[in-house]
């Protein structure tokens, strides 16, 4: 189930102060545990430090986000490939 319409986009006021406060640059890239927080325009153009369960992935907001998570940004799994194929030989005696 979505969100309230009325309510309005949940945003993680930790980072509102933050992107306001002019973070967010290249090498001053704001870390978040706050996975779950919308994206708004102003984060554009912004560095996010988005915790992955174990480390710290680094996403920048490009315009095409807006309206998504963060976490979306930052997969929480790694994938390994499907099955490996392994050559078996028979050895006729």
């Amino acid at each position: 189930m979505s969100r309230s319409s009325k309510k309005g986009p949940y945003v993680d006021a930790n980072l509102i102060k933050k992107v306001a406060a002019g973070m967010g640059l290249k090498g001053n890239a704001i870390k978040t545990w706050a996975r779950g927080s919308q994206i708004p325009p102003d984060f554009v153009g912004k560095y996010f430090m988005v915790h992955q369960g174990r480390a710290f992935i680094e996403v920048f907001v490009t315009e095409d986000m807006v309206g998504h998570r963060l976490g979306e940004f930052s997969p929480t799994r790694t994938f390994r490939g499907h099955g490996q194929i392994v050559k078996r030989t028979q050895d006729k005696t």
